[in-house]
């Protein structure tokens, strides 16, 4: 039996939740250190991320992100009509990988599918009741599919082919969609049709979750010139939204943290991707939570180097030097696995020091706006031909790419204390990465790192926390 959250349950919840915590906290004694305060404050905010994404599907750092499946029926045929189907990814980070995407529905009578152009359906079905001429497919909940940029001409159509890959939204906006014509038939009079039910969407693999078709304004394009508007008979459109939780029962990757200033380097979290069960001198493991249903690109499972924390991904995050107007990063993103490739990945890094000027040396960048967020959110990618493929790791070394960042300096903000020079999030390829807690973050040599706070600062701290959240909810 499934859980479904409404709004209101969901606040309740976290409402709930929030004053639980608030009372067990007033029993604390106040004379904790900073780092206590630090790792609290990362309480909260993946408390609230993780109840965010399992109620809502909602994510905070891309909350107008969605996948949108438009059906716009321009011609009338004698037993049906013609429909160009557009897939567009507005997610501003998360783009749709080798294996592509595939789209599947059920017919709410008998309709067939005559023929296609731009995709094509998997399975035709049984279609021997068909005499005089064969559909395409005949299935009542057919699946379709993306054709290859090598496709035949006569079977290709406009803006069509791409393997069903479909780019960012903020990274290729030009390549961020794709769409196919479809000629449906078989309605016996009732030659408007009816609405598609059950839209599902795999883009590759799961976690998609796709609201029903509903009847919208029909489509305006301009042609001639922009001289003139033309506009279809019919538009369908349903909305797909992801869910981390939906999608992977483990995390993807993790984060390592270092700095000029201190000889430790704070590792990933270990098990952060699941737990190493392998005798230690094994070189290679299968990744937890990898199943057939999650295969590589390579078409077998997941299989990487044998580490404490077992990501695929370790992103690492180093503060290099501090100038008297601008500090330096070097961003390092590491592969684990020992067969897949990663094609057009990016990463997202969520840290106040993105509002000043930044220069990103060998990824391309661009600031995203948000919402309800004080910190800046910055996305990375590679440059093309050069290191936009994140190759595998092999016997003797692992896949990376790297970067260095020159951030400009706020003399109001800008502090090396408490871990400010470290980022509060990271995303790789559109999933949360595993951070380590804030307490095992490298500390300055004069410990200044891990001052007390004072009973009234504390109380204020927890006052700031609450009304922030409050107001955020309500």
């Amino acid at each position: 039996m499934e859980l479904i959250f409404s709004p209101m349950w969901a606040f309740a919840l976290k409402l709930t939740l929030l004053l639980v915590v608030m009372s067990s906290l007033s029993g604390i004694i106040y004379t904790n250190t900073f780092p206590f305060v630090t790792s609290l404050i990362m309480f909260f905010n993946k408390l609230f991320y993780s109840f965010s994404v399992f109620a809502d599907c909602y994510d905070p750092l891309d909350p107008n992100g969605n996948i949108t499946i438009t059906f716009d029926t321009h011609k009338w045929t004698d037993d049906g009509y013609v429909a160009r189907v557009t897939i567009q990814n507005y997610y501003q980070y998360r783009h749709v990988e080798k294996q592509g995407w595939k789209l599947g529905w059920t017919w709410a009578k008998d309709e067939v599918i005559w023929s296609m152009s731009g995709a094509f359906a998997t399975q035709q079905g049984n279609c021997s009741s068909f005499i005089f001429q064969t559909p395409h497919s005949c299935l009542k909940n057919p699946v379709i599919v993306d054709l290859e940029p090598t496709a035949a001409p006569e079977n290709m159509t406009e803006d069509c082919c791409h393997g069903g890959i479909l780019s960012a939204w903020a990274i290729i906006p030009s390549n961020s969609f794709s769409s196919f014509e479809i000629m449906v038939g078989n309605l016996e009079g009732n030659t408007h049709g009816n609405k598609p039910l059950n839209l599902t969407l795999m883009a590759p693999g799961p976690g998609y979750t796709c609201s029903p078709i509903e009847d919208t304004d029909p489509t305006v394009s301009l042609v001639i010139g922009g001289r003139r508007e033309i506009q279809v008979f019919r538009t369908w459109k349903s909305t797909c939204t992801y869910s981390t939780f939906l999608s992977n029962k483990v995390p993807v990757c993790c984060v390592s943290l270092s700095t000029f200033y201190s000889p430790t380097i704070t590792t990933c979290p270990q098990c952060s991707c699941g737990c190493r069960d392998a005798n230690p001198s094994t070189d290679s493991c299968i990744r937890e939570g990898s199943s057939l249903s999650q295969l590589s690109s390579s078409g077998k499972l997941d299989i990487v180097q044998c580490t404490d924390h077992m990501c695929p991904i370790r992103v690492h995050w180093h503060v290099k030097n501090n100038y008297m107007s601008h500090w330096r990063v070097k961003l390092t993103i590491s592969n684990y696995n020992l067969a897949k490739n990663y094609s057009d990945w990016n990463i997202l890094v969520q840290h106040p020091g993105f509002s000043q000027n930044t220069t990103t040396y060998s990824f391309n960048s661009t600031a995203l706006p948000t919402v309800g967020f004080a910190d800046e959110i910055a996305l990375f990618w590679g440059v093309t031909f050069y290191n936009n493929e994140l190759l595998h790791a092999d016997d003797k070394k692992l896949g990376s790419v790297t970067t260095e960042i020159l951030l400009g300096k706020d003399s109001n903000s800008f502090t090396l204390n408490g871990g400010w020079a470290f980022p509060r999030r990271i995303y790789f390829n559109g999933e949360n990465c595993e951070m380590p807690l804030p307490d095992t973050y490298p500390m300055l040599p004069n410990g200044s790192s891990t001052q007390k706070l004072t009973h009234p600062q504390f109380f204020l701290l927890l006052l700031c926390l609450t009304v922030k959240v409050l107001a955020i909810w309500l």
